[in-house]
């Protein structure tokens, strides 16, 4: 839909408003603005609650309002096996377990949580030349947690999820890295065995 920009200045909420609004629940819904050749993404109920966000819009900008449920997949000894949807403005490692029902106590290894996903090199720091990258350059990594560290617990608030991350909960203290990747390729065709391992959650963004 196009809009036509008037002399006191339209905002984002205001072209998305003319152009119908958005149909789903803003805190799974993405807004993107394109000018030029600059992208900008941003969940809209960020937008929303943040007036700095809500920028004026210029000739020629592209507005673009995508529903993006984002979700994790936990696995082994949680309160339950699933793919669970999260708002776009993000939860944390610690909601993550909360949502799946936390650890089984009679099974699970406090030792052994593990989180599964893909990192831009930069991110960790000195990467082994030998490890993997996918066609975006980013390589897989395994973060752990060991939850019986009191300071554990305050990394699990300050981990973010992103989406598509795979969630692992060993059941038993002598279960390894290597069960933990054979399940993820029996589960969801994880087939590279060459995994960068980082044992503590407090690397992320260092």
């Amino acid at each position: 839909t196009k809009i036509p920009l008037t002399a006191k200045g339209e905002r984002l909420l205001d072209a998305i408003a003319a152009a119908g609004g958005s149909r789903q629940p803003i805190e799974k819904v993405m807004v993107q603005v394109t000018r030029d050749s600059q992208v900008v993404s941003m969940p809209l109920e960020k937008v929303v609650k943040d007036p700095r966000q809500n920028i004026i819009l210029a000739a020629g900008d592209v507005v673009s309002v995508t529903y993006q449920p984002k979700s994790f997949t936990i696995l082994g000894a949680a309160g339950k096996n699933a793919e669970i949807n999260f708002e776009s403005t993000g939860v944390s490692l610690a909601q993550a377990l909360g949502r799946a029902g936390g650890l089984q106590t009679d099974r699970s290894d406090a030792y052994g949580v593990f989180v599964f996903r893909y990192e831009y090199p930069q991110v960790l720091g000195n990467v082994p030349a030998n490890i993997p990258r996918g066609a975006d350059g980013r390589v897989p990594v395994v973060y752990r947690a060991n939850l019986k560290d009191p300071l554990a617990f305050l990394n699990l608030q300050a981990f973010p999820m992103r989406d598509k991350d795979i969630v692992y909960i060993a059941d038993a203290p002598s279960v390894d890295l290597q069960k933990f990747l054979g399940v993820l390729s029996s589960s969801v065709g994880i087939v590279s065995s060459s995994i960068y391992s980082i044992n503590n959650l407090s690397n992320i963004g260092q």
